[in-house]
């Protein structure tokens, strides 16, 4: 956290993207904000829905910072990393556009 927190100006978007990266990788059967603010202890997404929406930071710059961080931890700058989930299964019946949703390219 400690090469991207000076990319937000306020801290209270540090903490929020600090509770977000955190519960990324978790056992959450589904990551939203509603879910991720709950295991934060948040009463509500409204902060969350927040820093992803309209709190002002430079997502460019985030990930070049990531991307200097994966890159050191790589250990070759020829490596690549790729990650690729086009079908993002949906679950339920109730809700529009509940199926599978190809999310990425297509050729």
């Amino acid at each position: 956290m400690g090469r991207i927190a000076g990319r937000f100006a306020r801290v209270e978007p540090r903490r929020r993207v600090r509770d977000l990266v955190l519960r990324l990788p978790s056992d959450l059967p589904r990551k939203n904000c509603w879910s991720i603010a709950e295991r934060a202890g948040e009463a509500s997404p409204d902060d969350m829905q927040h820093l992803l929406g309209r709190a002002r930071w430079d997502a460019d710059r985030v990930r070049d910072d990531v991307r200097e961080y994966v890159l050191e931890h790589l250990g070759d700058e020829d490596a690549g990393l790729v990650v690729d989930e086009t079908g993002d299964v949906k679950k339920g019946t109730h809700t529009v556009g509940v199926r599978r949703q190809y999310t990425g390219w297509s050729s």
